[in-house]
């Protein structure tokens, strides 16, 4: 534990947590750039909002749960170890807080705001760290059972499973419990359509997450001694398979195209530290095709709105992953191996029941309590009252 406690592992985590807190505003451009042009304000507002009542319940129950450490003693103790603990917790909550910017994508146009921010709150301080705590601390046995049992721990290097698969199946239940936006869906059964607002925003927000990427994988090494170049090549190779099948199986649709690096990227989380580069082109491939077939059939066949598709992008590109680090991790396929299939069948299984029945208690909760979908009066005018109170200005006029 020496290595923890030098002012270079400070300084290397910290620059980890400034770079996934860049990725949110990642997440913003993105859904910024999805959205219609008149729900623009409330996704900025949503997304800072969000990362601000995730750090309370994050800080204060959250981590906690996670790893049974609290910040309630004296300033000098928390500074000791030159505040690589404090740090550390920063870093950690950067990956908690993606959890609600994830699900906002998926309930973006329809979802109250006030109602979003208590299901924040309970997502970060609860179902979040509960998951992260069982794959990332050991508790509760459930790692070491697997380890008996199929001789390999459940391994998710930097959140395939623990961040986005979590993240991606709470939305999935948000959005099921929401119903579809006001006129996306016909009585005739037909989609209409709701083209992106912006391009550009979309493509930006694409490449700032894919940049801060590189920060969430390699730097979740969590000290210079573990980081490994391994990681960053693999993440590297992921994002341009993603890409390239998307683009391909996509047909060149732009938006398919940027959201491509971001579903390889996804994908190669759980296992960067143990794949061939060849692995994580392959794995990267599989989640960009994975994103653009289970996108459409979701939004036109199977008639769930789910704007951003955080779904597929997240839900189901991180449970590839996490199933895929049990594949291309083994050494007969190129792979630095200790892994099992079957722990990672099993770890990505439980990540994704605790995330969606956590998701459907407490939104369904909300839903009965106190509602979580705006009137037709507020859906049409594009934002949540609250919102629209905190964001008017004169340029109300220019449609948002």
């Amino acid at each position: 534990m020496a290595e923890l406690e030098t002012s270079n592992d400070t300084l290397f985590i910290l620059l980890g947590a400034i770079m996934v807190l860049a990725m949110h505003a990642g997440f913003a451009f993105l859904e910024l750039g999805t959205v219609r042009k008149k729900n623009q304000v409330n996704a900025l507002v949503k997304i800072l909002t969000d990362f601000a009542v995730s750090t309370l319940a994050y800080f204060f129950i959250g981590y906690f749960i996670a790893y049974g450490a609290n910040f309630f003693t004296g300033a000098e103790d928390l500074s000791q170890k030159n505040g690589y603990e404090l740090v550390k917790f920063f870093f950690l909550l950067t990956f908690a807080a993606a959890i609600p910017a994830i699900v906002s994508g998926g309930i973006a146009e329809r979802a109250k705001f006030n109602p979003q921010m208590a299901a924040t709150f309970m997502l970060v301080g609860f179902i979040y760290p509960l998951f992260e705590g069982i794959a990332w601390n050991h508790k509760l046995g459930i790692q070491d059972w697997m380890n008996v049992n199929f001789g390999a721990e459940f391994h998710d290097f930097a959140g395939s499973v623990v961040v986005h698969a979590v993240g991606g199946w709470i939305a999935l239940a948000a959005v099921l419990l929401l119903g579809a936006r006001r006129g996306r869906y016909t009585k005739e059964g037909r989609v209409s359509a709701h083209p992106p607002s912006s391009i550009p925003f979309l493509a930006l927000g694409a490449w700032i997450l894919t940049v801060g990427w590189f920060g969430f994988n390699v730097m979740s090494a969590q000290t210079i001694n573990s980081i490994s170049g391994l990681v960053a090549v693999n993440s590297l190779m992921a994002m341009v398979g993603g890409t390239l099948s998307a683009l391909w199986i996509g047909k060149n649709d732009p938006g398919f195209v940027h959201n491509g690096p971001l579903a390889g990227l996804v994908a190669i989380c759980a296992g960067s530290d143990l794949m061939h580069p060849i692995g994580a082109l392959v794995v990267g491939g599989v989640a960009g095709a994975l994103f653009v077939i289970m996108f459409t059939l979701t939004q036109n066949r199977w008639k769930i709105d789910d704007v951003l598709g955080v779904w597929p992008l997240h839900g189901l590109c991180g449970a590839w992953g996490g199933i895929a680090a049990g594949i291309f991790g083994l050494e007969m396929l190129g792979g630095r191996g200790g892994v099992s299939f079957m722990s990672q069948l099993c770890g990505t299984l439980l990540g994704v029941s605790i995330a969606f029945l956590g998701g459907y208690i407490i939104y369904g909760v909300l839903k009965q309590v106190i509602g979580i979908r705006l009137t037709p009066e507020e859906e049409f005018e594009g934002t949540d009252l609250s919102v629209h109170k905190i964001s008017a200005t004169p340029e109300r006029e220019s449609g948002w």
